[in-house]
């Protein structure tokens, strides 16, 4: 007989952990259904008739505000012409457009916990970030190198030696220089910077001797100076960087859409035009104009979109 208590409390035990084993598994399953639900950005598109677009501040010619406030610039131009391709796949008249600015150090996490829905500024796909959120098809391919004031001297990367340089603070640039003055044993001062118009501001007050940034925002910059002509862009790019719009992981559906529209822009001739207005004519908010026509990879990925991260 003393058998049979034992007996009852093994019953007893095993069901309570079979009731554990299915909370758990319910719970997994519930979690997944939510996680599941927050990355449907198209049905939080069509439920709400709102779309949350992510803007950069500064990043001339890309995404920047311009002398009434005002987002433009050759990225945020093709994220808005992006959204004839969502009404169009959710059969919607018209949306609500939420402009939200972010900043190098914000963009990802504000995608990844949903405040921003579609970021296209100059932000640079690579394998680390792609863990962390999508890409679309890329947009723009550019180069990192230098700007300096004319008769400084820096012609490139190892004449830095012994100078301070300035770089937007979560930017690749930073991660690429901090790289290349271990690797190489070089003495520099390295100073972050908010956003790219207050890495130009260093350069300008003379904080630093050097900006490292995209060739393109560096031109961008340029553009803005009080003296344009007093500032050179130079050395060998360290790099090549694809710019692609970011999104939420996990969402297909919605990736589909926007690299199918990003697609039919690039092929059409369109996004060439888009380009033509802001490297190639004259520009918010100085009216000058970067005079930098398309690159040969440029033209090759009009003619053939991929999603294929350079770095």
């Amino acid at each position: 007989m003393a058998a049979f208590p034992d007996l009852i409390r093994a019953r007893r035990a095993h069901l309570a952990r079979f009731v554990r084993v299915a909370l758990l598994s319910c719970a997994g399953l519930m979690a997944g259904a939510v996680l599941a639900q927050e990355a449907d950005t198209l049905r939080k598109i069509a439920e709400t008739g709102t779309i949350n677009l992510g803007h950069r501040e500064s990043s001339v010619p890309f995404s920047y505000y311009d002398q009434r406030k005002q987002v433009v610039g050759y990225s945020h131009e093709l994220m808005l012409r992006l959204l004839d391709t969502i009404k169009a796949e959710l059969k919607l008249p018209a949306l609500t457009i939420k402009l939200i600015p972010v900043t190098a150090q914000n963009r990802i996490p504000l995608v990844r916990n949903g405040t921003v829905d579609l970021e296209c500024g100059s932000t640079t796909h690579n394998a680390d970030r792609a863990r962390q959120v999508a890409f679309s098809t890329t947009f723009f391919i550019a180069g990192t190198r230098l700007m300096s004031r004319r008769g400084s001297g820096i012609r490139d990367f190892p004449d830095l030696a012994g100078r301070a340089v300035v770089v937007t603070a979560g930017t690749t640039s930073e991660r690429l220089l901090r790289t290349y003055t271990e690797r190489n044993g070089l003495r520099l001062a390295i100073l972050p910077a908010r956003d790219h118009g207050e890495s130009f501001q260093a350069l300008e007050s003379g904080k630093a001797d050097a900006f490292m940034m995209d060739d393109a925002l560096l031109y961008g910059e340029r553009a803005k100076a009080v003296r344009p002509d007093d500032w050179v862009v130079v050395g060998t790019p360290m790099s090549t960087e694809a710019y692609a719009c970011m999104m939420r992981r996990g969402d297909p559906a919605f990736k589909a859409v926007v690299d199918r529209g990003l697609t039919v822009l690039m092929r059409s001739g369109e996004a060439l035009k888009i380009y033509t207005r802001w490297f190639q004519a004259p520009i918010p908010p100085k009216g000058l104009n970067l005079n930098w026509p398309p690159s040969p990879a440029l033209l090759e990925l009009y003619k053939n979109p991929n999603d294929r991260p350079l770095g």
